[in-house]
């Protein structure tokens, strides 16, 4: 178990959207996954997002919430250079 502020919120708007809430904010149902990489392939072959949100979710929709992980953690490290 982690805090919220230790996880990212994946979100399924009311449309049906699903993706990556770095806010935390979004409208629509949530799901918490650690920021790292390796959660997120966990998730997917585990196919616990397609479980939560009741619907099959496209390849192109894990891509892009990985491509956002791996922004996200490059964004992070950069300020960490000495």
């Amino acid at each position: 178990m982690k805090s919220k502020t230790e996880l990212i919120r994946v979100v399924k708007s009311p449309e049906g959207t699903v993706s990556l809430d770095l806010t935390g904010k979004a409208p629509g149902r949530g799901a918490y996954i650690c920021r790292s990489a390796e959660c997120l392939k966990k998730a997917r072959k585990t196919r616990r997002f397609e479980r939560g949100f009741k619907m099959k979710l496209p390849d192109d929709v894990y891509d892009r919430m990985e491509e956002a992980l791996s922004e996200r953690g490059n964004r992070g490290q950069a300020g960490t250079e000495s």
